[in-house]
């Protein structure tokens, strides 16, 4: 096969090697770069497994780099051109806003799958503007546009290619040229899927109907989905259709709290051995920190990580006490994360389109005041590509485990939330934060109970996945304690104003 542009260890080589072939059999050639109409009848699926720092992400990114040299186009999600005859199509997918984010981050077009599941619909006369950037027509003439507008729109996408972009460069909002969403009615080709030990059996199901050729990225280390029974969807593929990649590559092997995350793999480790070894790496890298108590200011863009309901809320109610938030409403700053859309099936459209701009289940947001209407919020979604808007709201602060939460006010119907301060390690996985807060002390009543998953101790599943969250700094909490705040909670860290979307009750 042919030779990456990067240098790659053995396994990643050899899983190049066989990932090549699966594409070459689809009709897609790296070696000479050239692409032929996929087969008819040949579906194939394989998973990429490598503990964090193995390499999985570079893996894709090349991947993607190489198709489209080969001439496959890379589908993004937010705006694609007419396809023409026999045209190749690539997407590169995650689960959550915020897991795409990470990726795109990282050089790589990722969207959602939510968001490859649902197009969207443009307006016929910004969709000329659409077309001739991405040189399908002549430069159009568009009522009320001049033409230095076009000339931002055209530099913006010569730097970066977003559709979105581009015509936000012109003048315009999304608003103006989407107006609406549809279900994808035709199938795609090649899929990557990164944080695949997030899916469950019914989305796997989903995709490879969607995609003829799907390969998945994951780390067989994680959580899996609590109705997966323990397992992970590529456990179930057969064994030459999993790749795993073991090394631990070289920009990894300094990063101390990769060290800790991998140290967890020793059979013999107990906690308090561990928390020696945390301990230890916090006295000779400022990257790993032993901290007496919980940062409250962190607490308000980067959520403290747990594993007991009760701890999350506990904390939660410290966090607002410790900001004189007011219990029957709002105060602007406060993270919030998404529990879901509560509207009925008459409204499907409204639900399309607010999960296609990034209001789906887990979406961490943040409050930014109250709509114009009762019962409407302004919110800014991170990881949305369009992230600030204003949406019908049901707002819930839970205050026991076994009391009704309490709702400060509420539209009938609407996209549903909880306070985000806390969140428990299940809900942060497929996320990162430059800085991450582990409430070490859940994660020693889970080894005191015993309790293990997928023949692994769960207290060193949880302490895994809530290690890996960090990008840059691991927070250490070693007890039941919260710090007063530094900042008074606001919202100019998150930049321009919301756009106006607007989910009408009685639409």
């Amino acid at each position: 096969m042919s030779a990456p542009a990067v240098t790659f260890s053995e396994d990643q080589a050899e899983a190049w090697d066989q990932i090549a072939a699966v594409l070459l059999a689809a009709g897609v050639d790296l070696t000479d770069g050239t692409c032929q109409p996929a087969p008819d009848d040949r579906r194939v699926t394989l998973a990429v497994m490598g503990k964090a720092g193995s390499g999985k992400t570079l893996l894709l990114a090349e991947l993607t780099r190489q198709l489209q040299q080969a001439g496959v186009d890379l589908v993004s999600g937010e705006y694609e051109p007419r396809r023409q005859r026999e045209t190749r199509r690539l997407a590169v997918l995650a689960p959550t806003n915020k897991a795409a984010s990470v990726l795109r981050g990282r050089g790589v077009a990722a969207t959602t799958i939510h968001r490859i599941l649902y197009t969207p619909v443009y307006d016929p006369e910004y969709e000329r503007i659409a077309e001739w950037l991405t040189g399908n027509i002549a430069r159009p003439t568009i009522e009320g546009l001049a033409d230095t507008a076009l000339d931002r729109a055209q530099a913006f996408f010569e730097q970066v290619k977003s559709i979105p972009g581009a015509l936000a460069a012109a003048g315009l909002r999304g608003s103006d040229f989407i107006t609406g969403w549809k279900r994808r009615d035709d199938p795609l080709d090649i899929g990557f899927v990164d944080e695949s030990s997030m899916l469950d059996a019914r989305q796997l199901e989903d995709l490879q109907e969607l995609f003829s050729t799907l390969i998945l990225f994951g780390d067989p280390a994680q959580l899996a989905p609590v109705n997966q029974g323990g397992g992970m969807v590529f456990d179930s593929l057969p064994a030459p259709a999993q790749l795993t990649l073991n090394r631990i590559h070289r920009q990894a092997e300094d990063n101390p709290i990769l060290d800790l995350a991998h140290a967890l793999a020793d059979p013999g480790l107990d906690f308090e051995e561990f928390e020696s070894m945390v301990a230890e790496a916090a006295r000779r890298d400022d990257r790993v920190h032993l901290a007496e108590r919980v940062d409250s200011d962190l607490m308000a863009r980067s959520p403290v990580l747990v594993w007991r309901n009760a701890t999350r809320l506990r904390l939660i109610h410290a966090f607002r006490s410790a900001h004189n938030a007011p219990e029957t409403e709002l105060i602007p700053g406060e993270p919030l994360i998404c529990d879901g859309l509560e509207l009925p099936l008459k409204h499907r459209k409204k639900r399309i389109d607010l999960e296609a701009r990034g209001l789906i289940k887990g979406a961490q947001v943040v409050y930014l005041g109250p709509g114009r209407k009762p019962g409407f919020s302004r919110l800014h979604i991170f990881g949305a590509e369009e992230p600030q808007i204003s949406v019908a709201s049901i707002i819930k602060i839970e205050r026991d485990a076994e009391e009704e939460p309490f709702i400060p006010f509420a539209a009938n119907m609407g996209a549903a939330f909880v306070h985000g301060a806390a969140v428990t390690i299940h809900k942060a996985q497929g996320s990162q934060w430059p800085d991450v807060q582990v409430f070490a002390p859940d994660l020693f009543a889970a080894a005191r109970a015993g309790r293990s998953e997928g023949g692994v101790a769960l207290w060193k599943r949880l302490a895994y996945v809530a290690i890996t969250r960090a990008e840059h700094r691991l927070h250490w909490v070693i007890r039941n304690r919260l710090a007063r705040p530094r900042e008074t909670l606001g919202t100019e860290d998150l930049g321009a104003g919301p756009a106006p979307l607007q989910l009408s009750e009685g639409a």
